[in-house]
């Protein structure tokens, strides 16, 4: 029992660290692309902030003030 526990914890650990990559020079122009922003629109941005907030009954954390009722 005790083995297999360490086999598969092994290979657990293996397909985690398997995914880790170095960016090269010349990839890091797609990375740093507009499109890959996740912020690139502000009305989605204050949208979703608005729903986080109001499903969570409170407020702050993301700079935005409030009284927690979620009628900012």
């Amino acid at each position: 029992m005790n083995k297999k526990c360490l086999i598969l914890l092994s290979l657990g650990a293996l397909a985690l660290l398997s995914g880790c990559t170095t960016v090269q020079p010349w990839e890091r122009a797609t990375l740093a692309d507009y499109r890959m922003r996740p912020d690139r629109d502000p009305l989605m941005v204050a949208m979703t902030e608005h729903i986080y907030f109001s499903r969570e009954a409170s407020s702050g954390g993301r700079g935005v003030g409030g009284s927690g009722c979620g009628c900012n």
